[in-house]
């Protein structure tokens, strides 16, 4: 598994943006490798990230938390144990806490992340 970890470049310690700042996703988004992800913002106890993807990611699940997608760009399928949902730009869904799930980005995918400030992205 630390081979697997050492290709995403995961930090989501600080928030790149306070509240009452302006941030411009796309070009944030356009100026990073795949398997980036960060803290956009914190709203209340939610945290709303941005993940740069291509490829597959790994089977994982967050004990207590819920995680909702909404990608921007690209394909995003997420594969569950009994179907995959696919979802493209403007499309989100909610995979529910405790729910094993893999995502995989269909070539360059961008997609924002809201979830529980404490979550750990890759899993628990």
């Amino acid at each position: 598994m630390d081979k697997l970890m050492d290709r995403y470049d995961i930090a989501t310690d600080a928030v790149m943006f306070e509240g009452g700042e302006h941030m411009d996703v796309a070009a944030i988004a356009a100026a990073q490798a795949p398997w980036w992800n960060r803290t956009l913002c914190a709203v209340n106890d939610a945290v709303v990230r941005l993940g740069v993807l291509e490829g597959d990611f790994h089977w994982h699940k967050h004990d207590a938390e819920d995680e909702f997608f909404f990608v921007l760009e690209g394909q995003l399928d997420i594969e569950l144990e009994d179907r995959t949902v696919s979802l493209g730009p403007n499309d989100g869904f909610t995979v529910p806490k405790g729910v094993m799930h893999f995502p995989h980005a269909r070539g360059r995918v961008v997609v924002l992340m809201i979830e529980k400030a404490g979550v750990t992205p890759t899993g628990d």
